[in-house]
C-alpha cells in the first residue's frame, strides 16, 4: 500500500516505465532525479537518507536496470555516419587545397631559382625507376 505523499512519485515512475512522461523529455533515463522531475518536484527531492523513499528507490533501481540504455535507432546511426562523412570530406578538401597550394609555391620557387642560377629545375614528380631504365 502506497501512502498519500508518495503516490505522485510512483505514478511518475509508472509513466516513465511506460514511456509516456508528462514533465520530462520522452526517452529520459530512469533515475531518482527523473522521477522527481516527472512527479513535479525539485531535482534531488528523492533522498536515500529518508526512510520513506526506501521502497521507491528500490523500484527506481529495478526499473532503471530493466530499461537499460536506450538503443539508437537506425536513423540516428545513419545521421551520425552522414555527419562524420561530411566532416571528413571537408577535412580532405582542406588538406588537398593545402597540398596544391604548396606544390604551386614550390614550382614558383624552383622557377625563380632556375632564373637566378641557370640550373635545371628538378621535376616536381620523379619518374618511376621502371621508366628510367
Amino acid at each position: 500500500m502506497i501512502n498519500e505523499p508518495m503516490a505522485p512519485y510512483f505514478e511518475a515512475l509508472d509513466r516513465l516505465k511506460a514511456g509516456k512522461p508528462q514533465n520530462v523529455a520522452k526517452g529520459t533515463k530512469i533515475s531518482n532525479d527523473a522521477v522527481s522531475l516527472e512527479a513535479g518536484r525539485k531535482k534531488g527531492s528523492i533522498k536515500k537518507s529518508r526512510l520513506g523513499f526506501t521502497r521507491l528507490i528500490a523500484d527506481i533501481d529495478i526499473a532503471a536496470a530493466a530499461a537499460g540504455s536506450p538503443l539508437k535507432t537506425q536513423t540516428q546511426i545513419a545521421d551520425k555516419a552522414r555527419r562524420k562523412i561530411r566532416d571528413l570530406q571537408v577535412e580532405l578538401d582542406a588538406a588537398l587545397g593545402r597540398e596544391q597550394s604548396l606544390l604551386m609555391e614550390l614550382f614558383e620557387v624552383r622557377t625563380k631559382l632556375n632564373k637566378l642560377t641557370g640550373e635545371r629545375i628538378l621535376p616536381l614528380r620523379r619518374k618511376s625507376a621502371a621508366v628510367l631504365k
